[in-house]
């Protein structure tokens, strides 16, 4: 009786505790889904995340206005480089990346908006305890973000950016660790990869996928 007073007495400690802003796990493999606002863009994608080395892949299938496109990219910002990955061809095009690498975290200065479970607290199991923290990164662009209390997986995030409007990506499947290590690596093809001189960063890259769902089907 003892034992089992003292484990209600922890578990009522630790979630009393307040939620603080956290830092999402360096490693991480999972599946995300994208959308715009404004774009009428929607994208899946497979997602490969390495915080320690700075380098991210995503291979995505995804609709804009109702026409589909394939797209797979390889971003290393500690090169300053983004690879454009055709597996089909055994083709790569090699841009110039720009602009910091930014963790997956939520920022010390934001304000926590709710603490809810996701699913059933009706038993063990049932559901998932998640924290919504809302900020901005600048004048005029909003964020939300959504982590789970233990682990500070990420869930789901929210920011304002133009010409896109609202950019909300939720994440699923996620697995702490890299499953594939080759996937954050250039495909030996892409060593004679050609250069194009055109610069990109992430608002960029969202309107050049715009663009190319525009002529694929």
């Amino acid at each position: 009786m003892q034992v089992f007073l003292l484990l209600v007495c922890f578990l009522a400690a630790c979630a009393a505790q307040t939620p603080h802003p956290c830092v999402s796990p360096s490693l991480l493999s999972g599946q995300l889904s994208v959308s715009t606002q404004n774009e009428q863009l929607w994208a899946f994608a497979r997602f490969f995340y390495d915080a320690l080395g700075q380098r991210i892949r995503l291979q995505e299938f995804g609709f804009y206005q109702n026409k589909t496109f394939t797209y797979d990219t390889l971003l290393l910002y500690r090169e300053g480089v983004m690879y454009e990955i055709n597996n089909q061809d055994k083709k790569c095009i090699k841009r110039h990346l720009q602009g910091d690498f930014h963790p997956i975290e939520v920022p010390k200065n934001a304000s926590l908006l709710s603490q809810v479970v996701v699913g059933s607290s009706s038993a063990p199991g049932q559901g998932l305890l998640v924290n919504t923290w809302t900020g901005e990164f600048a004048a005029n662009a909003p964020y939300f973000f959504t982590v789970t209390e233990f682990g500070c997986v990420p869930v789901y995030t929210a920011f304002k950016t133009q010409p896109f409007g609202w950019i909300a990506t939720s994440f699923f499947n996620n697995v702490i660790g890299i499953s594939e290590p080759n996937k954050l690596n250039p495909p030996s093809f892409c060593q004679d990869a050609e250069e194009d001189e055109e610069p990109v960063n992430f608002v960029s890259l969202l309107q050049k996928k715009s663009v190319q769902a525009q002529v694929n089907r």
